[in-house]
């Protein structure tokens, strides 16, 4: 008896993610959740460098500072609730210092560029087609970081200005990374402070607006994460406390869908190497000091320098 529809996905044949690609994570915070699976697993990624991004315009603005090297300056911050911002940054990299700020913003924009050169893959997650426009500059921000709403134009961008923004982001990034990989995703979190038919019509257009762009032979892509969930993962009890985000499980789920996707054979045998020594440094004796402990330490450590002269970037 088979009591799930499941999302029939054709695994990739070229440009496996393995322990040599570089992977840069933007976009909603369901990108967070698969960063945080690429780290526990030991892969070379960056992972949102300013912070989580909801809307594809403030993704493009961050590549198009990225790709430009933008330096920023005292112009493009302020003070608010006694911290200082960026319009253009999460509110994790708000500080109560102007210079901290600007510095953090510049040592991001530089890493960035860096890593955006080398990269063999960039993964985008878009969250909301819902925006917001400062009134006082009329221009979209990443975060309105709690200043008051009568400030701001909310407005639902349109399929069009969308993939339009989408096309920007693929022309820059391959500007200075002609080979990359481009992974595109809808996040399954649900903006239910949008309104649960505003939600509906933001995920849409932003589906409709990838698939306008998606180009496989192009090294384009389209993974499932918002069908999978709503889908294949169509229970509450894969929600969290909020019903709102995945749960941790249905995070699990997803991220083996993805691998078993995007992830080479070889790269998930490694992959449970890193497990196996991940479990064991949570391990928590009874007897520290026992010849048994120490054992099993001295066999530890053997695995993590087998692994580090693999791969000398894994670092436990």
């Amino acid at each position: 008896m088979n009591l799930q529809t499941k999302i029939p996905i054709q695994p990739q044949s070229f440009n496996l993610i393995d322990y040599n690609s570089k992977v840069l994570l933007l976009g909603s915070c369901f990108s967070e959740n698969i960063g945080d699976k690429f780290a526990y697993f030991k892969f070379q990624k960056l992972q949102n460098p300013f912070g989580i991004l909801f809307h594809p315009l403030a993704i493009e603005t961050l590549v198009t500072n990225v790709i430009n090297e933008k330096k920023y300056t005292k112009d493009d911050i302020f003070f608010y609730n006694e911290q200082w911002h960026s319009f253009d940054a999460h509110s994790r990299l708000s500080h109560t210092s102007e210079e901290h700020l600007l510095q953090d913003l510049n040592a991001h924009i530089k890493q960035t560029h860096q890593f955006l050169k080398e990269a063999s893959h960039v993964i985008i997650t878009l969250g909301t087609a819902w925006a917001y426009r400062f009134i006082e500059t009329d221009t979209l921000v990443a975060n309105c970081h709690k200043v008051p709403q009568k400030k701001f134009l909310k407005e639902l961008l349109s399929v069009e200005h969308i993939s339009t923004s989408l096309d920007a982001i693929i022309s820059l990034i391959r500007n200075i990374n002609p080979k990359i990989s481009i992974l595109f995703t809808v996040s399954p979190v649900r903006h239910t402070k949008d309104g649960f038919i505003e939600n509906t019509q933001s995920k849409s257009h932003l589906i409709a607006a990838i698939h306008q762009i998606v180009e496989p032979r192009h090294h384009n892509y389209y993974f499932p994460s918002y069908e999978i969930m709503m889908d294949e993962l169509r229970d509450y009890r894969f929600y969290s406390e909020d019903m709102v985000h995945p749960s941790s499980l249905a995070v699990d789920y997803i991220w083996e869908r993805f691998g078993t996707t995007w992830i080479s054979e070889d790269a998930q045998t490694t992959m449970n190497a890193v497990e196996v020594i991940q479990k064991g440094l949570t391990h928590r004796p009874f007897h520290s000091e026992s010849d048994a402990h120490q054992t099993f330490i001295k066999e530890l450590d053997k695995k993590k320098d087998l692994l580090k002269s693999r791969f000398p970037h894994i670092q436990f």
